[in-house]
């Protein structure tokens, strides 16, 4: 399996096989690159700190803690200070954290890594990188890191001296203040969710949820809360495949209806994807999470709104129902954040349930979406199967051609785009072609294989997978 190096940062499979792996190599290059990066950064921002720190933590993988002390060995020998965390914290933890440090004044603190492989299966990790504001870095800052880290070598490693290696110092209650945060937002209503006395299920699915989305519901006021799936020690680790689509929290769902809960919750490994379940046990939709979310935040603060160009168009129905503006972005959480702040969009995120609310900060966070859904839910006094039933149902549908090696995959999207120049045509990431009766397709070629990836989505199951097939055709066609 090879590494995937990208603006999303690092991320393979620890155990080692026949193509490449997340080596302990690869881990100590790209930490020392970064650090090299950070530097260089702070020092053309003429930073006043006389030693810089980063933030790092793991999600519940087994193998984060090993990465953990390799990243720490990796940056104090690079004479940074390295901040961890006495638990396994979420990915928007760590954002969250780094932003309040620096508010507090601790200018030192610069950056952050973030261990985790996101929705991969357990025998996946990686490396999220952070700026000083809590961000991703952005697609030339990644791109900068990557070269530094291929010019790397563990061999030129120098000893620095006890005076120039940084320290590892225990970074505390930053989940707390995490929760805190969200809880004092103007449009997160705590009263309201505590007296609408919700019964919250949660899949944790055996990694940083379990800790996490628990402490936020009892914040909130939220007593009874059952979390499945919280042990982060059971072999296997992951109790079924971590990405919360409907097919894989079938539990919850089940557990949601035998047990008459309100709401179910399930969340990928480091919680910045959030899947809501139905009190009947049907998913809300991943798709749905963000544009419910949008719906509530848009009553109270009219404002643009932002999400890539593979997510629903539900969102943009929702905007343009509260007369507001939406945008679409390139696929890619940095991309998404990119136009988002230069539209000043109040909310905007990815259908993949990845909700950012800038009021909190500029990243996905599963966490701030349970509790602007719950806000949402104790103000309308329904049931969440009644909300979903507001919005109108759009199907998707994924699939990709395999093509040859060599293949020129951009004069491929150049003669789709011509063959369909007669309708709407975005060709910002790949192709998107909106077609008559709310339909579109999207069309992204991958950066690592000879694939193109379609996505399509319509008001029927079978005319979105009809519309794939066709596109795929149409490419045949052309490679003929």
């Amino acid at each position: 399996m090879p590494l995937i190096k990208s603006i999303s940062g690092l991320r393979g499979t620890v155990v080692p096989s026949d193509g490449e792996y997340l080596s302990v190599t690869e881990v100590i290059n790209f930490t020392r690159a970064y650090c090299l990066w950070l530097k260089k950064r702070a020092a053309d921002k003429n930073t006043d700190a006389e030693r810089l720190s980063i933030i790092v933590g793991c999600d519940g993988r087994r193998s984060g803690q090993s990465i953990i002390e390799i990243v720490t060995f990796a940056a104090t020998m690079s004479g940074i200070n390295v901040l961890y965390f006495a638990y396994n914290p979420t990915t928007p933890t760590v954002a969250m954290s780094i932003i309040k440090s620096r508010k507090k004044g601790n200018s030192a603190v610069y950056g952050g890594i973030m261990i985790t492989a996101s929705h991969n299966p357990e025998e996946w990790n990686g490396l999220k990188f952070f700026n000083e504001e809590g961000e991703f870095l952005s697609a030339s800052d990644a791109e900068c890191l990557m070269l530094l880290a291929q010019q790397m070598s563990i061999i030129d490693f120098p000893i620095p001296t006890n005076e120039e290696k940084g320290k590892s110092i225990l970074h505390q209650y930053a989940l707390q203040d995490h929760a805190k945060a969200i809880a004092k937002l103007q449009l997160v209503q705590v009263k309201p969710i505590k007296r609408a006395k919700f019964r919250v299920a949660v899949d944790a699915i055996n990694s940083a949820g379990g800790r996490a989305v628990p402490r936020l519901l009892h914040r909130l006021g939220v007593k009874d809360v059952v979390v499945l799936n919280e042990n982060m020690n059971q072999t296997p680790q992951f109790a079924h495949n971590p990405e919360p689509l409907p097919e894989n929290i079938t539990e919850l769902r089940q557990y949601v209806v035998d047990n008459g809960f309100d709401v179910g919750f399930a969340v990928d490994p480091d919680v910045d994807r959030l899947a809501i379940v139905c009190e009947n046990g049907e998913p809300f939709g991943e798709e749905y999470t963000l544009a419910a979310v949008a719906d509530y935040v848009l009553q109270y603060q009219k404002g643009k709104t932002v999400s890539n160009l593979s997510s629903s168009q539900v969102l943009k129905l929702v905007t343009q129902k509260h007369c507001c503006q939406y945008y679409a972005s390139a696929v890619g959480e940095v991309n998404v954040v990119e136009i988002m702040k230069s539209t000043k969009a109040v909310i905007g995120g990815e259908g993949n349930g990845g909700i950012i609310y800038p009021a909190l900060h500029y990243g996905r966070d599963a966490l701030v979406g349970i509790a602007l859904f719950l806000s949402f839910l104790a103000q309308e006094k329904c049931t969440v199967s009644q909300l979903r039933a507001r919005y109108p149902n759009f199907y998707m549908a994924k699939n990709k051609i395999q093509l040859p090696q060599n293949c020129d995959m951009s004069a491929i999207l150049q003669n789709i785009q011509q063959k369909y120049q007669h309708l709407d045509c975005i060709d910002i990431d790949g192709l998107k072609i909106y077609l008559p009766d709310d339909q579109w397709v999207h069309l992204r070629k991958s950066n690592t294989e000879p694939i193109i990836r379609i996505y399509a989505e319509s008001k029927k199951q079978s005319d979105a997978d009809a519309l794939t097939e066709q596109i795929i055709n149409d490419i045949q066609e052309i490679v003929q």
